[in-house]
């Protein structure tokens, strides 16, 4: 199996990484090539093309100008402890084993505007570059464009060492549009999380985002190999609720406390 993770806006580049292997990315020349194209923008073109305030703007400007094509500790971070969103506070890698980082480095794919796909340990820079950006480039209007099939092609590469392919999709619907899922070779099961509040279950977004990293961790920590032990989840409350699941579509509910 393998598992699909949204990337974060938040980064952490100060916490030291502590004494963890890393990996080199998989798509350099490709993210060389947006950056190519990020660089040739103003601060005020940055801020319009992806709705940021002017300070953002210009500490991402400074990010582009600052990236090199070569990964160094002093200038990268593993992906998995870069990301400091609600994902993976959820995933909280820190805190996981060497067993189960080896595990995460195997099965775990986090999706990127920048960087294609990063595996867990791969070193990345900061960036900021969300998927949905409609940033023109020599193959089209946009990232999905510029990715085309490459996303799809590289899992396809991954999935044979499994007998029966298969796909479990925590990405959000703008990341996981990137992988172009009419090219992927797999099974492809999704995890819904909802929440009990108002008199019914919904998704909520910022609870839903960290369960996406706790089925993460929960996979991690227990080695999981098969979609039906993802039916075993049960960190922060949720349990597996059968009659609006299907068979890919695995649904997870909790009552939260009013």
């Amino acid at each position: 199996m393998l598992f699909l993770l949204s990337p974060a806006k938040s980064l952490d580049f100060d916490t030291p990484p502590g004494d963890l292997p890393h990996s080199q990315p998989l798509f350099v020349p490709q993210a060389a090539e947006l950056i190519h194209i990020l660089k040739q923008k103003s601060p005020q073109e940055i801020a319009s093309l992806m709705s940021l305030s002017d300070a953002l703007a210009g500490l991402n400007v400074a990010r582009y100008a600052a990236w090199s094509p070569k990964f160094t500790a002093k200038n990268a971070k593993q992906a998995v402890l870069a990301f400091n969103g609600d994902v993976y506070d959820g995933l909280d890698a820190q805190t996981l084993s060497a067993d189960q980082l080896a595990w995460a480095q195997e099965h775990l794919c986090i999706l990127s505007g920048l960087y294609g796909v990063l595996r867990p340990l791969d070193y990345m820079q900061p960036y900021r570059l969300e998927m949905g950006t409609k940033l023109a480039n020599a193959h089209g209007k946009d990232l999905y464009q510029f990715w085309g099939s490459q996303i799809a092609d590289y899992l396809n590469t991954r999935l044979p060492r499994d007998k029966t392919p298969v796909v479990i999709n925590l990405a959000s619907q703008e990341y996981y549009k990137a992988v172009n899922p009419k090219a992927l070779k797999a099974r492809v099961v999704e995890c819904v999380f909802e929440d009990f509040k108002g008199g019914q279950y919904k998704i909520i977004s910022f609870y839903a985002k960290r369960a996406r990293g706790l089925m993460a961790r929960f996979a991690a920590t227990h080695g999981l190999n098969l979609p039906e032990q993802l039916k075993g989840f049960n960190l922060d409350g949720y349990a597996f609720a059968p009659a609006p699941s299907s068979a890919d579509r695995l649904v997870f509910r909790r009552q939260l406390a009013d």
